[in-house]
């Protein structure tokens, strides 16, 4: 089993402005979803940021609470947590599937989304796996989303220098430093 395997854990991320971090969840499995809660909270506090807490029906609305709570907040980072238990039908791919693509879209857009949608056969794989004393899986997520505000901000101002300059700023043609052109 997964728990019994040892696995390297970045050191904490640390922050000189303060970090605010939305935890959106969906409490299908309300003892399960509780679990990664307690776990999330606990990683944000243990690094000095704050948390908001919303709940969405199940997995599929995780993605879309995010994309408008980021057009209309003012959130450094997202931690998605939800469980989803395969069952009998391929609902289980679909919400799967979807819901983490939606998750890895948004984070390619550039939102820091720590993904704690737990995705098992069993529900006693998705009680080892939340358990805060156990594998913490939204510790886990929580931790990923602290490690992408802490990149982000690291980069935010930084120009790779290619591309359009804003106006006013000079133009340096191709040759020497002071724009003039050497042969």
């Amino acid at each position: 089993m997964a728990a019994n395997q040892e696995h390297y854990v970045l050191p904490r991320p640390e922050f000189d402005k303060p970090v605010k971090i939305l935890i959106v969840v969906a409490p299908y499995y309300k003892d399960i979803a509780d679990s990664l809660v307690a776990g999330a909270k606990a990683e944000i506090e243990a690094a000095g940021a704050t948390w908001d807490l919303i709940e969405m029906p199940g997995a599929l609305e995780v993605p879309t609470a995010i994309g408008i709570s980021d057009r209309g907040s003012n959130f450094d980072g997202y931690v998605a947590l939800g469980c989803v238990i395969r069952g009998e039908t391929t609902h289980y791919e679909t919400v799967c599937n979807d819901s983490s693509r939606a998750l890895q879209l948004l984070g390619l857009q550039g939102l820091c989304i720590g993904n704690g949608i737990l995705t098992v056969e069993t529900r006693a794989q998705a009680e080892a796996r939340a358990d805060v004393e156990g594998q913490n899986k939204g510790g886990g997520a929580a931790a990923a989303a602290l490690h992408l505000v802490a990149m982000a901000r690291k980069w935010a101002n930084q120009s790779k220098g290619i591309g359009f300059k804003p106006a006013g700023q000079d133009t340096l043609i191709a040759g020497s430093s002071d724009g003039s052109k050497t042969a």
